[in-house]
């Protein structure tokens, strides 16, 4: 199975320090819906790792958060590929739980779900956690600048980190090898 990681804000659809708390506020960057399209039609298994601490700090609901991963879903199978796993942490960086990004909490979950083995899946972050994350179990870490990854590019990285313009140039590699 080839399969992709992925974490959503910042990756997938743009972020906000103030949080995406309504669909409306859920918007894609640019190349990042068609680029799982065509990982998905190239035979990849797509995955989404994202920290949702909004809903534990009651900034939205959880039906919320799932009318926000059913159109991404949607807009993907739009472009003829499909979203196989959404993973979410909904908890606050003060509950100490094992899924909150760095923790691998949420990337175990995929493990077990999908019964593979990480090592030497690309994992795809915006920023360190999202990386460090991925890494703990094996996954292979790529940077892209969209999001927080302007500034995560300028601080220290885990070994072998490759970094990409965006979700797109990354699919773009990963096809091309």
């Amino acid at each position: 199975m080839k399969l992709i990681i992925l974490d959503r804000d910042g990756v997938i659809n743009e972020d906000s320090d103030a949080y995406i708390k309504t669909l409306d506020e859920w918007i894609p960057i640019a190349g990042s819906i068609e680029a799982m399209a065509r990982l998905s039609k190239a035979g990849w298994t797509v995955a989404v790792a994202t920290n949702q601490s909004g809903v534990g700090r009651g900034y939205y609901s959880e039906a919320t958060l799932q009318s926000m991963h059913d159109r991404l879903c949607a807009l993907v199978t739009e472009q003829g590929g499909k979203v196989d796993l959404i993973r979410y942490c909904p908890h606050t960086p003060d509950d100490g739980c094992d899924c909150r990004k760095p923790a691998p909490g949420l990337y175990r979950q995929i493990a077990q779900t999908l019964d593979v083995e990480l090592a030497g899946v690309p994992t795809v972050g915006d920023s360190l956690r999202d990386l460090q994350a991925g890494i703990a179990l094996g996954c292979v870490p790529y940077l892209v600048r969209t999001g927080k990854g302007q500034s995560a590019q300028h601080k220290p990285l885990p070994e072998g980190t490759l970094i990409f313009d965006n979700l797109a140039a990354v699919v773009d590699h990963l096809l091309e090898t």
